[in-house]
């Protein structure tokens, strides 16, 4: 290189070829040092942002977001149970040092998270558990607010089933049913079994008489790391749609023969696929999804019923909804390996007319009912490809119970009378949708008559 620039190795002045003095030279070299020091000429370190854990009985997920793409690996230790993260060209911060004060005495799998500088370059993340865990650790790419993320969710290896936990617990009807323990729910398992020999009429005198117990899940929109639509004075959807739903499903429940399954009670996220997936495994009668949705103009107003459309969407805004709505995996984040083929056949646009028809049934006497209590949208159930509606055999809704983008919606949806009311209105719609269409006599349980 000194050859090529015409400098004599005897540390002579270049001669005129060269066309470098030695000011220009000095410059060039301190150019070139400040290269090799900066960033762009040695590997880059990655800040952190922001660190989140959301626990929840189902499993707990710990969220880093950074700068740029995370390097990282990770390891399971026993005896004591933990996971450990290296992450690499991180250096130890303020962000990861709060990591400790982001846990709660209540999680049901973290004991403590702590961080600390394992060697150059490298910060190690020891998260103590609980109980053994099947740790799932994959990164998201930024998508709206989010930068590069990280994502630790921890399963337990023995989970409980929360929805089957949610069906048997409080039930007045578990002595006629019968423990069902961990069994699934089928016909078989749930139903009474007939006996042998049947007793003579007047011993059978004052049994319960046999009756259809409706299975209705209700989907909480978003939660967790998607918390859905922001309204003006900083409500979130996530909020909304799970209180709305908590009383949706006393609202229901105090009806015989009716039950009510949430698809989430608690501030964590599940994906689209495993909601649809969730509905079918308790062999749900209904699906209801709430929501409290946003739109591009403030001055948007109005409460709205939606079903799945096979083809198009019924307005341009049921396909800006459905779209925004479809993107909830981005946000959340989902883990793609683990998504199974069922799940992706689950959510293909199925050939579901008969299913589609009576969703169309649904959604009217639901519309009408909350007409009473918040202005419509629109006076008529729309339809677009929300992904959570693609189950093939329930017939499903989706209920935006009104706008949160809009500053006087916002406060009604704040508000416990109007929660109140809109539970009960959503729970009239389905009560007469029950009473006009009867399901198919699948499940039975033991009814005073």
């Amino acid at each position: 290189m000194l050859e090529r620039t015409g400098e004599s190795t005897t540390g002579r002045e270049p001669d005129a070829r060269s066309g470098l003095n030695r000011r220009e030279l000095l410059k060039f070299a301190g150019a070139t040092l400040a290269l090799l020091v900066s960033p762009v000429g040695r590997a880059a370190s990655t800040s952190l942002v922001a660190v989140r854990i959301w626990p929840a009985d189902e499993y707990t997920r710990v969220t880093l977001e950074g700068t740029s793409e995370l390097k990282f690996s990770h390891m399971l230790v026993q005896n004591p149970e933990r996971l450990v993260v290296d992450l690499e060209g991180v250096q130890l911060d303020n962000v990861l040092q709060s990591l400790p004060s982001k846990v709660i005495d209540s999680d049901p799998h973290i004991k403590v998270i702590r961080a600390g500088q394992n060697r150059p370059g490298v910060v190690r993340v020891v998260i103590e558990l609980k109980d053994q865990v099947n740790p799932q650790v994959f990164t998201l790419a930024p998508v709206g607010s989010y930068g590069h993320r990280l994502v630790l969710d921890l399963h337990p290896t023995n989970p409980s089933d929360p929805l089957l936990a949610l069906i048997r617990k409080d039930s007045p009807m578990d002595a006629a049913m019968g423990d069902t323990g961990n069994a699934p729910i089928t016909q078989t398992s749930i139903n009474p079994q007939p006996p042998a020999v049947e007793p003579p009429r007047a011993a059978r005198r004052n049994e319960p008489q046999v009756n259809r117990l409706f299975t209705v899940v209700l989907d909480p929109g978003h939660g967790g790391e998607d918390p859905g639509a922001v309204g003006a004075a900083g409500s979130l959807e996530k909020d909304v749609t799970l209180s709305i739903a908590r009383r949706l499903k006393r609202q229901i429940e105090s009806h015989p023969n009716m039950r009510a399954v949430l698809t989430r009670d608690g501030d964590y996220f599940v994906p689209l696929g495993q909601r649809v997936t969730r509905a079918r495994r308790v062999q749900a009668d209904l699906f209801v999804s709430i929501h409290a949705d946003a739109f591009v103009r403030p001055d948007a107003r109005g409460s709205s019923v939606f079903v799945l459309s096979e083809r198009g969407a019924s307005s341009s805004a049921a396909r800006w909804l459905a779209q925004k709505e479809n993107d909830a995996d981005l946000i959340g984040g989902v883990n793609l390996a683990r998504q199974d083929g069922h799940i992706a056949r689950t959510l293909l646009d199925l050939s579901q007319t008969a299913t589609i028809n009576d969703s169309l049934k649904l959604g009217r006497a639901v519309l009408d009912e909350i007409g009473d209590i918040n202005k419509l949208h629109k006076g008529d159930v729309e339809q677009a490809g929300f992904a959570v509606l693609k189950a093939p055999d329930i017939p499903s809704v989706l209920v935006e119970t009104a706008f949160i983008s809009n500053p006087e919606e916002e406060r009604r949806l704040n508000d416990d009378g109007y929660q109140d009311k809109m539970a009960n209105a959503i729970t009239r719609g389905i009560k007469r949708y029950f009473d006009a269409n009867p399901p198919i006599n699948r499940t039975r349980v033991a009814q005073l008559g």
